[in-house]
């Protein structure tokens, strides 16, 4: 799309910088959806109308158009990633010894879309008798996939619903949550959302322009959704273990070796490596902190609680893309761009490592924000 629609690096970053700003929007609005929706209606009803939206750029390719639609993309995404955070995390309450490893599943979940978008999108693209740009066909088939997935959830969300049906009723009303008392951990998670996004934004670029072909690309981004999906198990004991920072500070900083691996090199199995450790990590960073929520916080207060390392995780996205294309197109190349990114990471780990946990009556007594 970008050499077909003549795209500078900063209008690519804008992009997703609109994607992550309508994540913002949807982010604020979100507590207010679970309390009238519930999160199983809106994570069904989400996940239509975004696999709907993915349709839009087969469409057309009017640059205003494609921003437009990446920032209703966006809040919907809000709403369905929180939701189904939700739906985890009172899945792991019924089994808190394998609570970390069920938040790993749901947010490892995204690797098989990875995959299946590393298995479709090459062929599609290297298509040369199709009646339109491949690209065009890509996101329609996308979309086609995406319908169909969404369509499965309608089992597993009323086996959710049956469950919630037959526990006993919540004692309490959801409840708010006051940001001060973690601070350093919503800071680490904004620059993570800062730093990770600049790397998903710009990676196949990378490769390019150091001289990938359509099938290296193919396979740097299978292994990386298989990472994603192997994550679950790799860090469950750690999700596990730590009330504080602690989970979010080794992840973040792992995650910026994992970003700064391929600026030291141009060889291909370097960034093998590089993309098999981002997806190792880089949503486990997510399960993190729904992590962190249920286990400081009772669970009337989940919603708003992840929903608050949504709004400052959405804050980092919108930078992060616009901030590493500009970088790109003034200052020395994509390369640099993810040194930045990889600083903001390790600045984000050395914040994570400052959050303690949340003291009984702590959280009570500060100020509440959301």
């Amino acid at each position: 799309m970008r050499h077909d629609l003549a795209w500078s690096y900063t209008l690519s970053g804008a992009m997703n910088t609109s994607n992550a700003l309508g994540y913002f929007i949807g982010a604020l609005f979100t507590s207010r959806v679970m309390t009238y929706w519930g999160p199983s209606r809106a994570l069904v009803w989400g996940g239509w109308f975004a696999a709907l939206l993915m349709l839009v750029p087969g469409f057309f390719v009017d640059s205003g158009v494609l921003i437009v639609q990446r920032l209703f993309a966006g809040m919907l995404s809000a709403v369905v990633f929180v939701s189904g955070g939700i739906l985890a995390a009172r899945m792991g309450s019924r089994q808190p010894e394998r609570a970390g490893l069920i938040l790993g599943l749901y947010y490892g979940g995204t690797g098989a879309g990875i995959v299946v978008s590393a298995l479709l999108v090459p062929r599609i693209l290297d298509s040369a008798q199709l009646p339109f740009a491949p690209w065009v066909v890509a996101w329609w088939v996308l979309a086609l996939v995406c319908l169909v997935l969404v369509a499965m959830l309608r089992w597993p969300v009323k086996v959710l619903d049956a469950w919630e049906a037959g526990a006993p009723a919540a004692a309490e009303p959801a409840q708010r949550v006051a940001w001060w008392p973690m601070r350093y951990a919503l800071t680490g998670y904004a620059l993570f959302g800062l730093g990770y996004i600049g790397y998903m934004t710009f990676a196949v670029a990378l490769l390019r322009e150091h001289g990938a072909n359509t099938g290296e690309v193919a396979w740097f981004y299978a292994i990386l959704g298989v990472m994603v999906m192997a994550s679950s198990r790799i860090w469950a004991g750690l999700l596990n273990a730590h009330r504080g920072g602690g989970a979010l500070a080794r992840l973040n900083a792992l995650l910026g070796v994992a970003v700064i691996l391929p600026t030291l090199t141009d060889n291909f199995f370097v960034f093998v490596a590089s993309g098999a450790l981002f997806g190792a990590v880089f949503l486990s960073i997510v399960a993190s902190t729904t992590a962190f929520v249920r286990l400081n916080f009772p669970a009337a207060a989940w919603s708003a609680g992840i929903a608050a390392f949504t709004v400052v995780f959405a804050v980092g996205q919108v930078v992060g893309p616009l901030a590493v294309g500009w970088v790109a197109d003034s200052h020395g190349g994509l390369v640099r761009g993810f040194l930045y990114s990889a600083l903001a990471l390790w600045a984000g780990a050395a914040c994570a490592w400052l959050q303690q946990p949340v003291a009984q009556g702590e959280e009570a007594d500060a100020p509440q924000v959301l």
